[in-house]
């Protein structure tokens, strides 16, 4: 079984196989998370996607991490909130059973996530992060990976997945 646990920090700096990134379609850069990875992985991760002619909501492509601390950069195109009645939920629990899928192909062993969506986005926070631990507890064993982290950029948003993941696991024994 994985060990899922939440942390306050920059993905970026994590050590780990692979970083997810909260992508916007054209996988070219952005705002936020996307942002820092682009700056933090250096030009040729912008040449490697503008090579992937972009990637639809739901789904994720994968990249090396060039100047990244992870070897690999899963980059995951969430929804916009629109009230919950466009297929959201559907669609950010693709991209996090999309990741770990690329996970098995990768044969990555550890894996972090930011909060997908849930910035310039505006999907609800406790809904997106419920919808990302109970995705992650339900396909991670399949995946092979070993260690999911998610890396929140608030107090507020690590003390939403600590709670849900301290239900999680204790549901899950």
């Amino acid at each position: 079984m994985a060990k899922l646990t939440a942390i306050l920090g920059d993905i970026t700096q994590l050590h780990v196989d692979a970083i997810v990134n909260a992508a916007n379609s054209s996988l070219l850069g952005g705002g936020g998370v996307d942002g820092a990875i682009h700056r933090a992985a250096g030009p040729e991760l912008f040449e490697a996607c503008s090579k992937l002619n972009g990637c639809a909501t739901g789904g994720v492509k994968a990249t090396p991490g060039f100047l990244l601390p992870a070897q690999w950069v899963f980059h995951a195109v969430g929804p916009v909130w629109q009230g919950g009645e466009h297929g959201e939920d559907n669609l950010l629990a693709n991209c996090y059973r999309r990741s770990l899928e690329l996970a098995h192909e990768h044969q990555v062993r550890s894996i972090a996530f930011p909060a997908i969506s849930t910035g310039v986005y505006r999907f609800p926070q406790e809904r997106a992060a419920r919808i990302a631990v109970d995705t992650i507890a339900k396909h991670a064993q399949a995946s092979g990976v070993e260690t999911v982290q998610f890396v929140c950029f608030n107090r507020e948003t690590l003390d939403i997945y600590t709670r849900l993941l301290s239900g999680s696991i204790a549901s899950s024994r």
